[in-house]
């Protein structure tokens, strides 16, 4: 009975150390996921001021721009072709961007 007794105040003793250990990794999971959430949206506004001095403005208000882990992705309604390949073109320089899934449609196209 004794030995039963031990282990359970040992049981007790021990939980708020592994309950702590849990408390941290994921608080440690948490700065992580916003640590990339904020990479991700500083990637994204300079994608976008990159498009605005570039394209131009007229353009970059049909462009979305999201980033996820450097993986740029445009989406909306260009002009013509030669806007389309021009906003990819801007976007793959931008420091950080490590691809560009361009999904931007011509209008009329």
């Amino acid at each position: 009975m004794k030995r039963f007794a031990f282990i359970i105040c040992a049981a007790l003793v021990a939980a708020p150390a592994f309950a702590q250990k849990t408390s941290d990794q994921a608080t440690e999971e948490g700065r992580n996921k916003n640590t990339q959430y904020a990479k991700d949206s500083a990637l994204t506004s300079k994608v976008h001021t990159a498009l605005a001095n570039d394209v131009g403005l007229k353009t970059l208000k049909s462009i979305n721009v999201d980033s996820d882990k450097g993986v740029v992705t445009l989406k909306g309604v260009v002009e013509d072709q030669h806007a389309k390949q021009r906003a990819e073109a801007v976007a793959k320089k931008v420091g950080g961007v490590t691809s560009v899934k361009n999904e931007l449609r011509v209008k009329g196209g």
